[in-house]
C-alpha cells in the first residue's frame, strides 16, 4: 500500500509515502504535526500530479538540511516548502499541508534504516483508508495544480503535467 525509496544521494535515507482517503481526523492530525507529536509531513494529494513530485521535494529537503541550508524549521515542514513553485513558505503551508477539513492526506515519512516502527505509528494514528499510492491522480485537482504552477496549453504539448510541475518546483530557487 504504501512506496518507499531509497535516496540515490543519501542511501541511508528512505522517503516512504502513504495515501489514505475517507480521513476523518485531520484537524486532529493537523495539530498534533504542529505540536510536534507526529514526526512527518502531511500533504494535500489535490495538488500532487504524482508520487515523484514528493519524492523531488523530499530529496531536495534532505540536501538542505545536510549542506544546513534549509529555509524552514524542520525537514518535513521543507519537504512541502519543496513542493511549491515559490518561496512564500506560508503560501506554500496553505497549498499543500493539509487543512482541518481535509478528507484524503498523503503522509511522507523520511527514515534512516531500523526506524520501522515509525511507519506503523502514523498509520495507527490516521483515521482514513489507506489505498495504493499509485491511486494519488484519483484525488489530484488537475485545473488547480495548472493554475498554482502556471502550466500553459503550449507547454502541456510539449511535455508531460508532472515534467512541468517538477521543473517549477526546481528553477523557483533561481527565479
Amino acid at each position: 500500500m504504501h512506496t518507499s525509496h531509497r535516496l540515490e544521494l543519501y542511501p541511508e535515507q528512505t522517503v516512504t509515502q502513504l495515501l489514505f482517503k475517507c480521513v476523518k481526523n485531520a484537524k486532529e492530525l493537523r495539530k498534533s504535526v504542529m505540536e510536534g507529536k507526529i514526526d512527518a509531513a502531511f500533504i494535500n494529494p489535490k495538488m500532487l500530479v504524482d508520487p515523484f513530485q514528493v519524492l523531488v521535494a523530499a530529496n531536495k529537503a534532505v540536501h538542505l538540511q545536510t549542506i544546513g541550508k534549509m529555509k524552514t524549521r524542520s525537514l518535513y515542514s521543507e519537504v512541502i516548502f519543496n513542493l511549491s513553485p515559490t518561496n512564500n513558505i506560508s503560501e506554500a503551508f496553505k497549498r499543500f499541508g493539509i487543512s482541518d477539513t481535509d478528507d484524503s492526506v498523503l503522509v511522507v515519512l523520511i527514515t534512516t534504516e531500523g526506524e520501522s516502527q515509525v511507519l506503523a505509528d502514523v498509520v495507527e494514528k490516521v483515521d482514513g483508508q489507506q489505498i495504493p499510492v499509485a491511486e494519488l491522480s484519483t484525488l489530484n485537482d488537475v485545473t488547480q495544480i495548472k493554475k498554482l504552477y502556471k502550466v500553459t496549453p503550449q507547454e502541456e504539448k510539449l511535455g508531460s503535467l508532472l515534467d512541468s510541475v517538477v521543473c517549477r518546483m526546481a528553477i523557483k530557487d533561481v527565479l
